[in-house]
C-alpha cells in the first residue's frame, strides 16, 4: 500500500472493453465510477465503436464500476485502484425481454425543457411504433394542420440527426408518413436555434435517431390503407446492415391516394364601395398521386476518429391528377340572376426531386470535432393543363372558353459547410463555421388559347424566369455552465447576393445586403427543481423561387395565382422569458416583431371581376403571447399532456396610401392523453384533442377550428409485429372558412377537407432487431424553398 504523502494528487485510469455473450464488441454503453460509499458519480464515459472505454483522472481508492446499456443486464463491480488499471473484457449479459431479439416492455414518454429546447424522449414507448408523421403529431409543442407543421405560429425547418430534411410541403409530409419511428430516440423542438443553424431556421424540429449499435442486419415492412372519401395506400420497407467499418440504410416507400376536397367561394365585388356583382361558387377538387421515396445512407469509419458519409434522398412523382370542377352563380346587388357558369380544370404533373450529400467527420484526441459537408440537389418539375369553361348569360347566348398551359420549373442547388467544435474545458465550449451556397432557378410558362378549335399562343400569359441566389455565411458559438448558471451566445453572418429576370417582360430584381443574426440563452436553476430562463433570436425569411416568379398561372378564367417579383426579405426579432418546474409544468411569455413579412392574400380586382392569389409584404406584424404547458403521468399506465397559448397578432400594411392595422386575441390548445393496457403494455391508446380558436393570417380571419383523433396500437408476434388503428376528426370539426373583408376587399372560402378517415396499419421488425439504424435523411434550407 502506498502512503498518502506518494499518492496526493496521482492521476489514474481505469479502461477495459465491452462484449456481449457472442464476443461482439457493444458500442454507445454508459460507464460510470461511483463513489463506493456514497454511490456518487466520480467520472462517466462511453464505450466507443470497438466497444472499447477508458476513464481518466482518478484518485487512488476503491470504487463501483458500473456499466449500462439498453437490452442488456446492469453490470456492477468494486475495483480498488492505486495505479493504472487495465480490465478483463467485460461480458454483459442479455436482459429477459431481449433473449429473443425483441424490443424493451415500453416505456412512458418523458419530456425535458432545456435553455432553447424542448426534448422528447420517445425510445422504447409505444410511440415510437407508428411512423414519423404520427409520432410529430403527437409531440408537445408542434401542430399539425392541413399537412402542414407549425411550432408557435411559425413553420419549422425539419431536421434529422442536425441535417435539414431535403423535401418540402407534400414531399415533406409523404417522406414523415412513410417512415419508420421505431428507430428515433427523441424529438427536439428547437424554438431558439443557436447561430451554426440557418438564420433562416426561425423554428426547427429536429428528430434523433437513436445510436448505430451491434453488427448484423435488420429489416422492418409496413403498410397502411386509409379510408377517406377515397381509399389510399401505403406500403415500404427499411433496411440496416452494419459491420465495424460500414453501416449501410436503405428505405423505400410507395405511396398511392386519391383526396377530395370541396369548397365554396365567396366574392363581393364592388363598385365605389357598392355591391356591384355577387360571385357565389362551389368547387370540388379530386387529386391522384403515385409517389416513390427512396433513402440511402452509407458510412464508413476510416478508423475511430474519422469516417466518411454518403447520403441521398430521392422522391419521384411520375403521376399527379388533379380535377377541378366548379359551378359559379353570379347575381346583382338586387339578387336578381345575371349569369352562372361551370369551369373543368386537368392538371398533370411530373416532377423530380434528388438530393446528395457527402460528410467527413473528424474528431481530434482534444475532443474537438470537425465536419465538412456537401450538398446537391436537382429537382425539375413540369405540368399540363387543359381548362374549359361554359358561360350561360341570363340575357345573350351561351358561350364556352378554353386554354391549355405548359410549364416547367428546374432547379439546382449546391452547398458546402464546415463546422468545427471545441470543448474548452468542463464546463465550456466554443463553435464556429462557414457555409456557402449557390441555388440555381431556370423556368417557364406557356398559354395556348382555343378558339374555333384553333390553338393560339398567349403572349400575355407566358414568360420565362430566371433566378440566382448566392448566399456565404459565417458563425461563431460560446456556451458557459457554471454552478447555477447556463449561458449561450452566438453571431450569425450572411450576405445574400439575388438576382431575378423575367425574360419576356424586362423585370428584375435585384438584391444585394449583409446582416447580422445574434443569438442568446441564458438559464438560472432557482432551485433543484426551478429554472428560469430567457432568450433572443434574430433571423430571416426570404421569399420562395416561387413567390419571385413574376408568372401570371390561371386555374380558371377569373382566378390566378401571381409571383411578386418585388417581395423582400422579412427579419424578425424574437424574445422569451419562462420558468420551467420539475420538468413538468413550464410557462412562458414571448414577444416577436417582424419587419416586412409576407403573405399570401387573395385580391381581389374589382373592375375585371379577378382574384389574384399573390403575395405581398406587411410593413410589420406583431406576435405576444403567454403559454402553458404541463406533462405529467396519472398514473403508471396514464400520461397527460395540456398546452394552451393566448397570443395577440397585430398586423399593418400600406395599401394605396392607405394605412390598414388589424389585431386578433386567439387561443391554442391541446389536451393528449396516453394510455397502455395489458400486463405486459402491449396495447397503447392515445386521444388527443386540439383546439384552434378564431385567428388571424394576414388580414384574413380563419374560423375557429376542432381536431379530435383516436389511436390505438397493439404488439404481436413476441413484439416483433404491430397493429394500428386510427380514427382522425371524430367530431367531424376540422372544416373552416377563411374571410377577408377590408377596404374593397369582400371575399371568403370555406373548406371542407379530407381529413376525417379510418386508417390501418401494420408493421414487421425481422432479423437482428436490437439494431439501430443510421438513418440521417438530410435537409438544405434552400430546398425549403422549392415549393413554399
Amino acid at each position: 500500500m502506498f502512503s498518502f504523502s506518494k499518492t496526493f494528487a496521482q492521476e489514474l485510469s481505469v479502461s477495459g472493453v465491452l462484449v456481449d455473450e457472442a464476443n461482439q464488441s457493444i458500442p454507445f454503453a454508459n460507464v460510470l465510477i461511483m463513489d463506493e460509499k456514497s454511490s456518487d458519480i466520480v467520472a462517466g464515459t462511453s464505450s466507443n465503436e470497438k466497444g472499447a472505454f477508458i476513464l481518466k483522472n482518478l484518485q487512488p481508492n476503491t470504487y463501483l464500476l458500473k456499466v449500462t446499456f439498453i437490452g442488456y443486464e446492469e453490470y456492477i463491480k468494486s475495483i480498488s485502484i492505486t495505479k493504472d488499471v487495465i480490465l478483463e473484457p467485460i461480458v454483459l449479459n442479455a436482459s429477459a425481454e431481449s433473449l429473443d431479439e425483441v424490443e424493451l416492455t415500453a416505456k412512458t414518454p418523458t419530456l425535458k425543457k432545456e435553455v432553447d429546447r424542448l426534448v422528447f424522449n420517445v425510445a422504447n414507448t409505444a410511440l415510437s411504433e407508428g411512423n414519423m408523421l404520427e409520432l410529430i403529431r403527437n409531440t408537445p409543442g408542434v401542430l399539425v394542420l392541413d399537412n402542414s407543421i407549425t411550432i408557435k405560429n411559425t413553420s419549422p425547418t425539419v431536421y434529422i440527426n442536425d441535417k435539414k430534411v431535403h423535401l418540402t410541403g407534400e414531399e415533406l409530409m409523404q417522406l414523415l408518413e412513410g417512415s419508420s419511428a421505431n428507430t428515433i430516440k427523441s424529438i427536439e423542438v428547437i424554438t431558439n436555434p443557436p447561430a451554426k443553424y440557418d438564420a433562416e431556421s426561425g423554428a426547427i424540429l429536429n428528430i434523433i435517431m437513436s445510436k448505430n449499435m451491434i453488427t448484423g442486419y435488420r429489416g422492418n415492412v409496413f403498410t397502411n390503407y386509409t379510408q377517406g372519401v377515397f381509399p389510399r395506400y401505403n406500403v415500404g420497407m427499411t433496411n440496416f446492415y452494419k459491420t465495424d467499418k460500414i453501416n449501410v440504410f436503405a428505405n423505400y416507400s410507395y405511396n398511392q391516394k386519391k383526396i377530395n376536397r370541396d369548397s365554396n367561394e365567396i366574392i363581393d365585388y364592388l363598385d365605389n364601395g357598392n355591391l356591384d356583382e355577387h360571385w357565389d361558387s362551389n368547387f370540388n377538387r379530386n387529386t391522384w398521386t403515385k409517389t416513390h421515396n427512396f433513402n440511402l445512407n452509407f458510412d464508413y469509419f476510416v478508423n475511430e476518429n474519422s469516417s466518411i458519409s454518403f447520403s441521398t434522398n430521392i422522391l419521384l412523382l411520375p403521376y399527379f391528377r388533379y380535377l377541378t370542377k366548379g359551378f359559379t352563380t353570379i347575381t346583382d346587388a338586387d339578387n336578381s340572376l345575371l349569369s352562372n357558369f361551370d369551369s373543368n380544370n386537368l392538371s398533370i404533373d411530373k416532377k423530380h426531386n434528388l438530393g446528395f450529400d457527402l460528410d467527413f467527420v473528424h474528431d481530434f484526441n482534444n475532443d474537438s470535432k470537425i465536419a465538412l459537408n456537401a450538398h446537391f440537389t436537382t429537382y425539375d418539375y413540369n405540368r399540363e393543363q387543359d381548362v374549359v369553361s361554359h358561360y350561360f348569360p341570363q340575357n345573350s347566348t351561351p358561350f364556352n372558353t378554353a386554354f391549355n398551359t405548359k410549364a416547367n420549373q428546374n432547379t439546382s442547388i449546391l452547398t458546402s459547410q464546415i463546422d468545427y467544435d471545441l470543448p474548452l474545458n468542463e464546463t465550456s465550449s466554443f463553435s464556429a463555421g462557414v457555409k456557402s451556397s449557390v441555388i440555381k432557378t431556370e423556368s417557364d410558362i406557356k398559354q395556348y388559347d382555343i378558339i374555333n378549335d384553333d390553338i393560339i399562343f398567349n403572349p400575355n400569359n407566358s414568360n420565362a424566369f430566371n433566378y440566382d441566389e448566392r448566399i456565404f455565411a459565417g458563425y461563431v458559438g460560446y456556451t458557459k455552465d457554471y454552478d447555477a448558471f447556463n449561458f449561450s451566445a452566438g453571431l450569425r453572418v450572411e450576405q445574400t447576393n439575388i438576382e431575378g429576370n423575367s425574360i419576356d417582360t424586362n423585370q428584375s430584381n435585384n438584391q444585394d445586403y449583409f446582416e447580422w443574426f445574434p443569438t442568446f440563452n441564458f438559464s438560472y436553476q432557482v432551485t433543484e427543481s426551478t429554472n428560469l430562463y430567457v432568450n433572443y433570436k434574430r433571423s430571416v425569411e426570404r421569399p420562395s423561387y416561387q413567390d419571385l416568379n413574376p408568372f401570371r398561372y390561371f386555374l380558371n378564367d377569373n382566378t390566378v395565382l401571381a409571383g411578386n417579383p418585388n417581395l423582400q426579405p422579412s427579419f424578425t426579432n424574437h424574445y422569451v422569458l419562462g420558468t420551467s418546474i420539475k420538468d413538468i409544468f413550464t410557462i412562458e411569455v414571448y414577444y416577436k416583431n417582424s419587419d416586412a413579412p409576407f403573405i399570401e392574400l387573395p385580391i381581389q380586382d374589382n373592375e375585371n371581376n379577378l382574384l389574384v392569389y399573390t403575395p405581398i409584404n406587411l410593413d410589420q406584424t406583431i406576435d405576444f403571447g403567454l403559454d402553458l404547458s404541463a406533462y405529467f403521468n396519472v398514473t403508471e399506465n396514464w400520461s397527460v399532456y395540456l398546452v394552451t397559448s393566448f397570443y395577440n397578432i397585430e398586423d399593418e400594411a400600406k395599401f394605396n396610401g392607405t394605412v390598414l392595422k388589424s389585431n386578433t386575441w386567439s387561443n391554442y390548445s391541446v389536451f393528449s392523453n396516453d394510455w397502455s393496457f395489458l400486463e405486459d403494455k402491449s396495447l397503447a391508446v392515445n386521444f388527443t384533442l386540439t383546439y384552434v380558436h378564431e385567428n388571424q393570417q394576414g388580414f384574413q380571419i380563419v374560423d375557429t377550428r376542432i381536431l379530435t383523433d383516436l389511436s390505438l396500437k397493439k404488439s404481436i408476434f413476441k413484439k416483433k409485429g404491430t397493429l394500428s388503428l386510427v380514427v382522425s376528426d371524430l367530431l367531424n370539426e376540422h372544416d373552416y372558412t377563411i374571410t377577408s373583408k377590408y377596404l374593397n376587399q369582400n371575399n371568403s372560402r370555406y373548406f371542407d377537407q379530407d381529413n376525417r378517415y379510418i386508417k390501418l396499419g401494420f408493421s414487421y421488425k425481422f432479423g437482428n432487431t436490437k439494431l439501430q439504424t443510421n438513418e440521417r435523411t438530410k435537409e438544405k434550407k434552400e430546398r425549403e424553398r422549392l415549393e413554399k
